[in-house]
């Protein structure tokens, strides 16, 4: 899907790939091999959260980020959205995701925000709460809610939204066809492409409000094609 001319690509970026052949029944059980992960991803939240606290201090008062803790925090988002592929949020690799922060071209799912030199001081006090608000409504109906941390962290919660209605969906009609509808694929990443721009805007990692648009399909308008020989490396 290519972007339009007058479309500016938000600097956070969610990639992902269908990687066929699929097992046509691993997805019932995915969730339980995925538990090792969730207790991970127990632990890398809260680490987020705490983090975004401190970083949006440090916001405040010298108008930047962190660089460690903004790597951090979008390592954590990244290993989540690796898990979300994998499991509910896609079902559309079979491939295990990688217990990493970093980066991995290899693997069919990703997820990457440019660092910002400079952050607004006083937008730091009311984005993550007040301006997101709108877009919080559109993901509680997208990922099935959000939740709000005891230190006022927001977070996906998932369960039941559109995202994974769709993405059993696809999931049913891989277990009788042998293969995964492409085009539902194209609506589900532009779906968690739009929950994880909140998501971004929310943990303070960009001041740029995130767009009332859908872009789908599984490269992101602002992201470039992976190479054939980083896509081969996995075979």
């Amino acid at each position: 899907m290519e972007m339009e001319a007058n479309v500016v690509a938000y600097p956070a970026r969610l990639d992902g790939r269908i990687e066929e052949p699929m097992n046509r029944l691993l997805w019932l059980v995915k969730w339980v091999l995925l538990i090792p992960h969730f207790l991970c991803l127990i632990g890398l939240w809260l680490a987020l959260s705490l983090l975004t606290i401190v970083a949006g201090l440090s916001i405040l008062v010298t108008g930047r980020y962190p660089r460690s803790m903004f790597e951090f925090n979008v390592g954590v988002l990244r290993w989540t959205w690796r898990v979300q592929f994998y499991g509910i949020s896609a079902f559309a690799t079979d491939r295990y995701p990688p217990f990493s922060l970093r980066p991995d071209p290899t693997y069919p799912a990703d997820f990457s925000v440019d660092y910002p030199e400079r952050l607004s001081r006083g937008l730091v006090l009311v984005k993550w709460w007040l301006l997101a608000i709108p877009q919080y409504l559109i993901v509680a109906v997208l990922a099935g809610g959000l939740g709000l941390n005891a230190d006022g962290v927001w977070r996906i919660v998932g369960g039941g939204g559109v995202i994974a209605v769709l993405a059993v969906a696809s999931a049913v009609v891989l277990a009788f066809t042998g293969s995964y509808p492409r085009q539902l694929f194209d609506v589900t990443m532009g779906l968690n492409r739009w929950c994880y721009r909140v998501v971004a805007y929310a943990a303070l990692l960009r001041d740029e409000y995130p767009p009332f648009r859908y872009d789908g399909g599984g490269t992101d308008p602002g992201s470039v094609p992976p190479a054939p020989d980083e896509l081969s490396v996995a075979a």
